[in-house]
């Protein structure tokens, strides 16, 4: 039997427009799903936004203003796809009133934020999935097995990069990414919540770090009216960015490994640069993003001059089977956020959670709140969650 889950997206920029596009594809990829998403309603305050999202995708009805999706009954789950700031409010409200949430990372501005849509979860008992998609990625998926069946032997260490592009333009419009009361702590959140939420799905607790951050382009000019993505603007009012472009962290895990993780917004050159080496004491496990569906892996016992074998992913590893036939068929970003809505749908179907959760979130968080603190001090920090 299938029944349908009234469903509705808070925020129709990018994120929200992916989002949109999986709960529309999944059912082509999971047949089986017992749970189909039904677009009921899209809230979005930038004018004719929501309509034009309703023209193309379908929802019932529209809104700007977000709060009116709280009282309608015909929504049970809510993906919440608005600017970081807005994440807690909107996220305890949903949970509150009884609606699942899909939330994208890093669910608030702080540590405290994802900590108190975590209980508002909890306490409602509802299921709420996070967008941590590169986990999802069948090779991630292939490489986490790997490391934990002890076939690269002990890990002992790992590098974690995250590069982009996409703030490098020096015309760059001053949005609310670039403000600490609304984008928070900047490439933290965007990229490095990716970075320690990997670092954890692979290799355990992060218990101490060190960072150092940096602004590389201190002053943007401001929008002059709504804007998607990452416009650029110029001739607007100039104001200073005031979170970071740059991170660099040292990393040091519960099981004994350290770790680097790297993560900038403003690299010239760089375009989703974003993967993984993980060193082990008998061999190691190597992947790129822009590669996403390959794993380059060395095991053995030649230790010294071990060679590295590529290994292209196949219908055993992973969500890849719902998506490709034979190994080296590619998969796209798209795909991963079509099996984040799988695995938040069959959340809400069984009552229990599958896929990356508020938990992780709340893990990720504090990882980040220890860098800010670290760069601020110059001294090592503690991870704590909970505190």
């Amino acid at each position: 039997m299938v029944d349908t889950l009234g469903v509705a997206v808070i925020g129709f920029g990018w994120m929200g427009r992916v989002h949109t596009q999986a709960y529309a594809r999944v059912r082509h990829h999971y047949p089986r799903l017992s749970l189909v998403p039904e677009l009921v309603t899209v809230a979005e305050e930038v004018p004719g936004r929501a309509e034009e999202a309703a023209a193309q995708f379908g929802f019932a009805s529209t809104t700007r203003d977000w709060r009116e999706v709280v009282a309608d009954p015909r929504i049970k789950a809510v993906s919440i796809t608005a600017p970081n700031f807005l994440h807690r409010e909107i996220g305890v409200a949903m949970a509150e009133a009884g609606k699942h949430i899909w939330i994208e990372k890093p669910v608030g501005l702080t540590a405290e934020d994802a900590g108190a849509v975590a209980d508002a979860v909890t306490k409602a008992g509802v299921q709420g999935a996070v967008g941590f998609n590169y986990r999802n990625a069948p090779a991630v998926e292939a490489a986490r097995e790997l490391i934990a069946s002890g076939e690269i032997g002990t890990v002992t260490h790992v590098r974690i990069r995250l590069f982009s592009d996409y703030a490098a333009h020096p015309e760059g419009a001053l949005t609310w990414r670039y403000e600490r009361e609304r984008g928070g702590s900047g490439v933290l959140g965007d990229l490095a919540s990716h970075g320690t939420d990997l670092a954890r799905h692979l290799l355990g607790d992060i218990t101490s770090l060190t960072a150092d951050t940096a602004i590389f382009l201190p002053e943007r000019a401001r929008p002059t009216g709504a804007t998607a993505g990452h416009s650029r603007a110029s001739g607007g009012e100039i104001g200073p960015v005031e979170n970071e472009d740059y991170v660099s962290c040292l990393l040091r895990f519960a099981s004994g490994a350290r770790g680097v993780l790297e993560a900038c917004r403003v690299s010239v050159g760089e375009q989703n640069n974003y993967g993984f080496e993980v060193h082990g004491t008998k061999g190691a496990v190597f992947w790129d993003f822009r590669r996403m569906n390959e794993l380059g892996i060395s095991r053995g016992t030649t230790y010294q001059d071990q060679s590295v074998t590529t290994v292209y992913v196949g219908p055993g590893h992973g969500e890849f089977a719902a998506f490709q036939p034979g190994a080296a068929n590619s998969m796209g970003y798209d795909d991963l956020k079509v099996i984040e809505a799988y695995r938040f749908l069959r959340s809400v179907a069984e009552g229990t959670p599958h896929g990356a959760t508020l938990t992780d979130a709340v893990h990720s968080a504090a990882a980040l709140d220890a860098m800010a603190r670290s760069a601020s001090s110059g001294a090592w920090a503690e991870v704590t969650v909970g505190a």
